[in-house]
């Protein structure tokens, strides 16, 4: 196995709260990175809050592959923290931590990413886990923008 980590921060023009309520919802995820195009099968086990995401993957525009991943969301408002633990096929496995703090003129989004792979997908999941973090970053701008 392989892995890799990966942190971004960004800023929101928006209260931490509603950053944390918008990141605590899975239906948010939804077009949140280029892959993600719908989440079902939502439950609330009290502690954490499971369900499915649709990554589709395409080529030259066309999709080619919808990769369904679950996912466990676990949230803690008092710490302004959002965990994702995320189960896709292949044995590919990835931890992301969110850390929200309040700062002028909005809220930093403080992400880590930490992968793990088969040896021979590693290249490739660690580009997409990267350019999905990318891509994440600016929708969340945009969504929040004034």
């Amino acid at each position: 196995m392989a892995s890799a980590q990966m942190r971004r921060t960004w800023t929101v023009a928006a209260s931490r709260d509603d950053v944390f309520a918008h990141l605590a919802t899975p239906e948010s995820y939804v077009g949140m990175t280029q892959f993600v195009t719908r989440v079902y099968d939502v439950r609330d086990d009290g502690d954490a809050v499971r369900y499915v995401a649709v990554e589709r993957f395409r080529l030259a525009g066309l999709p080619v592959w919808d990769n369904h991943i679950k996912v466990t969301l676990r949230a803690d408002r008092a710490a302004g923290v959002v965990v994702q633990a995320v189960d896709s096929p292949a044995g590919v496995r990835l931890h992301s931590r969110v850390e929200l703090r309040e700062v002028p003129g909005g809220t930093s989004v403080d992400e880590l990413i930490e992968v793990t792979m088969p040896k021979l997908l590693a290249g490739y999941v660690v580009k997409q886990a990267a350019a999905a973090q990318a891509y994440r970053a600016a929708e969340q701008e945009r969504r929040f923008a004034g």
